[in-house]
């Protein structure tokens, strides 16, 4: 499978060593994987102009730097998102990243390719927080329309990994051995969650009494999906 993977920051720590673990498990030697370092891969902040949403993505001030990243998002059919805790929530240049994605949300223009996606979420602190960090980062996925989700936090008690004890070691080799084992095996039928396929009936409904501007509704318009077509099927 192809792998794009997303870190919160250029540190290489925890997170970042839990990633590779999982990537080690899920990968093969015909994998093409592609990595995202934040800030260096997108060192803008959303500028709230709201263009993409009124006009198109492509009229987004930072559109290059946000497309390069949509194209890699597109062509992996693995998706993880990697963030340390911060303060209780996922980094700023996450945050900041999936703010630029806002107009792939299914109340506007979902991207068609999300549907047959499988991401994990992963987060790491030295104590807490990472359910609420994991779920900064799902909603939005959510929201894109991705599949399937799973979802991995461990508090660490370390601030980098060489200190993470080898019993917490040992437990988080395990972990992942078993959540790999359950992506893979989830490979094999690809299918939106009920959740997904609630939101997207809702904002197809919202879509059709005029949505929230032109462009959206037209592009629904485009994909069919306000008549009999759906993103999850050929």
């Amino acid at each position: 499978m192809n792998i794009t993977l997303v870190y919160g920051t250029e540190r290489k720590g925890s997170t970042y060593n839990i990633a590779q673990l999982f990537l080690n498990k899920l990968r093969d030697e015909k994998s093409e994987v592609r990595e995202i370092f934040l800030p260096r891969d997108m060192p803008h902040f959303c500028k709230g102009c709201s263009l993409c949403f009124m006009k198109g993505e492509e009229y987004c001030p930072d559109y290059e730097q946000v497309n390069k990243i949509r194209i890699a998002l597109e062509k992996a059919d693995m998706l993880i998102f990697a963030s340390p805790v911060y303060v209780y929530h996922t980094t700023g240049q996450m945050k900041a990243l999936l703010d630029n994605f806002g107009y792939q949300w299914m109340v506007h223009r979902p991207n068609k390719a999300m549907f047959g996606k499988i991401a994990l979420v992963i987060s790491t602190a030295a104590g807490a927080g990472m359910k609420s960090t994991n779920k900064d980062i799902a909603d939005s996925l959510t929201f894109w329309g991705i599949a399937r989700i799973f979802r991995y936090g461990k508090g660490v008690a370390a601030i980098d990994w060489n200190s993470v004890s080898d019993d917490k070691k040992s437990v988080i080799y395990k972990d992942v051995d078993k959540i790999s084992s359950k992506i893979i095996k989830k490979f094999k039928n690809v299918t939106p969650s009920i959740k997904v396929k609630a939101l997207f009936h809702a904002m197809r409904i919202a879509q059709k009494k005029g949505g929230f501007n032109k462009t959206d509704v037209e592009y629904w318009k485009e994909q069919g999906w306000l008549g009999s077509l759906r993103p999850w099927k050929s």
